[in-house]
């Protein structure tokens, strides 16, 4: 029996590749994936450092209260959070609160500020500068924003 053509086009067509159609239709399925998942990734990081300036600013304040309780009192803005890590003087009842060598930085690299006594009543405070490393500015992060 004598193949036809149809028969050996097909077993040609069967043995390729993907066709130039194929292949564009492919890129343009991945490129309108790619439209409609990246910006919605895109805003991932900064809200990861955010919550992770949280999570350190919980992790300080919770240190800095369990070195009240020892002390009768928080560290002074001069003795800054490095307290939590030296003693800042001769503490009798002083423990170190934050197992590290050095204060941490926030996510973008800034120092955490700390102030005692704090400016709106409270006893301290504790935030990040934020991605600016500006005091005052909309970005700084708190835990209660």
């Amino acid at each position: 029996m004598i193949p036809t053509m149809i028969e050996k086009r097909n077993r040609r067509r069967a043995a390729g590749g993907f066709t130039l159609i194929e292949l564009l239709l492919v890129m343009m399925i991945i490129a309108i994936l790619a439209a409609v998942v990246v910006p919605k990734l895109a805003g991932q990081g900064e809200k990861a450092k955010i919550a992770a300036a949280k999570a350190d600013i919980s992790s300080l304040k919770t240190a800095l209260s369990m070195f009240e309780v020892e002390n009768g009192a928080y560290p002074t803005t001069e003795q800054g959070l490095a307290a939590l890590i030296t003693n800042p003087g001769n503490l009798p009842n002083w423990t170190k609160h934050l197992d590290r060598t050095t204060v941490p930085n926030d996510p973008w690299g800034h120092p955490y500020v700390y102030r005692c006594p704090g400016n709106s009543g409270n006893d301290f405070d504790l935030y990040s500068l934020g991605a600016d490393g500006v005091d005052g500015a909309a970005d700084n992060v708190k835990l209660d924003q």
